[in-house]
């Protein structure tokens, strides 16, 4: 589910399986991979309004974009933005990790890297 205009990114993760698949806890400040079939640069700064699971909350982060997945990519991965958090005032990359608690060290493969 997303919502793009300009600088401005709206999504939400429904599960945690969506989550823990997106969450990227390697890049400094962390980060998401969105599917998204929006078009963006490497280097563009997007605003970021995220939500999670059942949590009426929306957190707001600027994310700079890493690095794109393009529609049909041979790695099978799904089409999307990788977003890192470049400013992280509301404490995102604190609120996935404790969503996430007990699975950041699985194996499990990722929409990521």
């Amino acid at each position: 589910m997303s919502d793009a205009a300009g600088g401005f990114l709206n999504y939400k993760f429904v599960d945690s399986t969506g989550l823990y698949s997106s969450y990227m806890p390697f890049l400094i400040g962390g980060g998401v991979f969105i599917p998204t079939n929006r078009r963006f640069n490497v280097g563009d700064e997007v605003f970021l309004a995220l939500s999670f699971l059942e949590d009426p909350q929306k957190f707001g982060v600027t994310g700079k974009v890493v690095w794109i997945t393009p529609r049909g990519a041979q790695t099978g991965k799904p089409q999307g933005v990788g977003f890192q958090f470049v400013e992280d005032g509301q404490g995102v990359k604190n609120h996935i990790e404790q969503l996430l608690t007990g699975s950041l060290q699985s194996a499990r493969p990722t929409s990521t890297l």
